[in-house]
């Protein structure tokens, strides 16, 4: 099965990028600000990525990949970073297409973000030595603060639409993790996060899943913001 991994990335993006050419939603129109936004979060997710698997925070298991690497680093887990943000990122403007009204109040929106980002910091701080939750929880508390301050409305948007992502998020990270196969794409070293997992994933997995997101959304929404950028 070393072609696992990269069926399960292709297979996230089959019909996004088939029903990318919808009438309706037309989301071909935004592949600029959203290549962007990939090529701006690689540049921060990929370095992490390369760090931490030569520090044998977590590893790929060689039965499931074709073995050509690239700074260390799978491709397909190069492409994880393409297929998977541009999944998740047609789904949430799908969503929104579809269903307008599926946003929170900017009260309510604000409430939750100030208990999340306390909790990342606790989190952070009793778990300094642990480096996959320090960086994680870390870097979602500081994105989260951001995109609060300039753009709270794609927050009040996100929060619901990534309660959907998680289905499939459970799937193809779940058979990363192992779930459905015999051993495990990916490997984590337990001494290095929280030792908590959501079936074969670990907690940690889920913050991971919504900073790259909302990472690219929120780069996609200062670049529509400014369109003289993608001139």
């Amino acid at each position: 099965m070393n072609h696992l991994y990269l069926l399960l990335n292709l297979g996230s993006l089959v019909v996004p990028f088939i029903f990318s050419f919808h009438p309706k939603l037309k989301f071909y129109k935004l592949w600029k600000p959203l290549f962007i936004g990939i090529v701006i979060s690689m540049s921060i997710f990929i370095p992490w990525d390369i760090i931490f698997t030569k520090q044998g925070v977590w590893g790929f298991n060689d039965d499931y990949f074709l073995g050509i690497k690239l700074f260390s680093l799978p491709i397909e887990e190069w492409l994880f970073f393409i297929c998977i943000p541009y999944a998740c990122v047609f789904t949430h403007y799908a969503l929104l297409y579809y269903f307008p009204s599926l946003t929170l109040s900017k009260s309510t929106t604000k409430t939750i973000s100030y208990v999340f980002v306390l909790l990342l910091i606790i989190l952070s701080v009793y778990n300094y030595n642990k480096w996959y939750s320090l960086i994680n929880f870390s870097l979602a508390a500081i994105l989260i603060i951001f995109v609060i301050n300039y753009s709270i409305e794609l927050l009040g948007n996100f929060y619901l639409t990534f309660i959907v992502m998680l289905v499939p998020f459970f799937i193809v990270n779940g058979t990363l993790t192992g779930s459905f196969i015999e051993n495990e794409v990916v490997w984590y070293n337990n001494l290095e996060n929280l030792n908590i997992r959501l079936f074969t994933i670990p907690i940690e997995d889920t913050v991971y899943a919504f900073s790259l997101i909302l990472l690219n959304l929120f780069i996609m929404n200062l670049l529509n913001k400014n369109k003289k950028l993608l001139q």
